[in-house]
């Protein structure tokens, strides 16, 4: 499988495209495939859902890095976009800590200075958006720390638990991230 790999200090940041999620069902089996994403039998019905349902269309696809800890060499989480829009040059970012133990340690921090940058310099991205909910905290931390602005509020925009909830939108253009590492 080919894989791009970034590395930050504390983890290796190993990409999960279309192409290897299709790649990965096809030719392995159920718990190869949940060692090699570090899944629980949850996350491998969704990937499984992912793949089964289609990974992309004729506009969208993903972008996927599994976030590996350099110590102990095991995926600990996820940080990339979808809703990827070549087309247009924007895609929504998403990231999630697997293990509480992993949580509050500045990792996604770490990873999503990478993933921000391969975004706007290697898949041209223009413009990159975040959703979450009002009450996240360390989410809203973790995007106005990278300079994402506040659009608005989505009303009832996703489900949780059968119900509609909000969601708070967060963007950041390439110009902005530019001008922030300067």
């Amino acid at each position: 499988m080919n894989h791009i790999i970034v590395e930050t200090e504390r983890l290796w940041l190993k990409s999960i495209t279309p192409a290897i999620i299709n790649e990965l069902f096809q030719t392995q089996t159920k718990d190869a495939i949940k060692a090699y994403l570090g899944l629980d039998d949850l996350g491998y019905d969704h990937y499984k859902d992912i793949y089964e349902k289609g990974v992309e269309t004729h506009r969208l696809s993903i972008f996927v890095f599994l976030l590996v800890d350099k110590e102990t060499d095991l995926p600990i989480g996820e940080c990339g976009f979808h809703t990827w829009n070549a087309t247009h040059r924007r895609a929504e970012v998403f990231y999630n800590m697997r293990n509480e133990a992993f949580k509050q340690k500045g990792l996604m921090r770490e990873a999503l200075k990478e993933v921000l940058a391969y975004g706007f310099t290697e898949l041209n991205l223009h413009r990159v958006q975040a959703l979450i909910a009002a009450e996240n905290q360390p989410s809203l931390k973790l995007l106005q720390r990278y300079g994402f602005s506040f659009e608005g509020t989505m009303r009832e925009d996703y489900l949780v638990e059968g119900k509609n909830e909000d969601s708070e939108c967060y963007s950041l253009l390439k110009w902005e991230w530019e001008n922030s590492k300067k």
